[in-house]
């Protein structure tokens, strides 16, 4: 499985719904699920956060948890459902998550994240990887995030996707330790010079494609993780095969995803899915488009209706005027 590309797990973004729209995109980039805590999958409905559907593939489950016996269980439970790697949060940093004992606090605590990662790895035969950060609070050497990483890599980590911030536990909220604390690229590079057999995926401000190319060009990385980019312009990952992988792209047009998407948001409505669930994932479709705030504005108003259907999608997107020449729609 490559990982050249992914789109990072992100909470109430990164669904069933949007990962199935963001594979209409981009057939070989790596999706990830929101994370799932072990506590949700182990006392709450499994399915819920479980489901997907065939198409997504390439995808992987996150989880959030840090007693190793719960982690394994849960592991078996993506293997078991289909997923084709399992993903460890050491990352996120909200309070919500350190009163669990888990997400970026781990980082803390590195002979239990290396715990968690070898009773995984028993239980699955699946890839088992960690996504975690450079630093927490004032334990943020680079001697520290090496011997962090020497242990996960010890203990069997497939692979190690490192959001290039340090965490603040107090003080920042975590909108805020997503931009407040200085981007260190560099330190993830060196990391993966220190630590060469352990793949290594860069995530934390890459925004463009340009940006893709120029990491995986220096040939000192494995991949590269987009986050909030990819949901709020999710044209962005349109032209991923061609540039990235030397293959056809599925679409050359959003009217083209979006008409491709129609049929699965026709099945889902069958099955009771509120229509605002899968629309609020394509506000940013048309972004570069002459009438995309049209676009936004007749989803917002149309799609809460008892009755709304994909007629609410078409009238939307019969206000948006593409560019003439698909080169502008690159460049804007």
């Amino acid at each position: 499985m490559g990982r050249t590309l992914s789109v990072a797990p992100m909470l109430d973004w990164t669904d069933r719904h949007f990962r199935y729209f963001a594979r209409l995109l981009s057939r070989r980039t790596l999706l990830y699920t929101e994370m799932v805590t072990t506590g949700a999958l182990i006392h709450g409905d499994r399915e819920r956060f479980l489901r997907h559907d065939p198409a997504e593939h390439p995808v992987a489950l996150q989880l959030g948890g840090s007693d190793p016996a719960e982690l394994a269980h849960c592991a078996r439970m993506g293997a078991d459902w289909g997923y084709d790697e399992i993903n460890l949060n050491v990352g996120c940093p909200s309070d919500r998550v350190q009163n669990g004992r888990f997400g970026a606090c781990l980082m803390a605590e590195p002979a239990l994240v290396a715990d968690c990662v070898a009773a995984m790895k028993a239980a699955v035969a699946i890839p088992v990887t960690v996504k975690s950060r450079i630093g927490i609070d004032d334990r943020d050497s680079y001697a520290e995030l090496v011997a962090f990483t020497e242990q996960v890599a010890a203990a069997g980590c497939d692979a190690l996707i490192v959001h290039a911030r340090k965490a603040w536990l107090q003080g920042l909220s975590p909108r805020e330790n997503r931009e407040v604390p200085p981007l260190r690229w560099d330190w993830v590079r060196a990391l993966k010079r220190d630590v060469p057999a352990l793949p290594m995926v860069l995530n934390g401000g890459v925004t463009r494609l340009e940006q893709v190319e120029e990491l995986l060009s220096e040939r000192r990385l494995d991949g590269v993780m987009i986050g909030r980019e990819a949901y709020q312009n999710p044209w962005l990952l349109a032209d991923v095969d061609r540039r990235l992988f030397g293959a056809p792209n599925p679409v050359s047009t959003p009217q083209q995803a979006l008409a491709a998407f129609l049929p699965y948001v026709e099945r889902q409505l069958v099955e009771g899915v509120p229509l605002a669930s899968m629309t609020r994932h394509l506000l940013g479709l048309f972004h570069a488009c002459p009438g995309a705030k049209a676009w936004r504005r007749t989803l917002s108003e149309q799609v809460h209706r008892p009755d709304a259907g994909i007629e609410v999608l078409m009238a939307a997107a019969s206000r948006v005027r593409m560019p003439s020449r698909a080169s502008e729609l690159a460049e804007a």
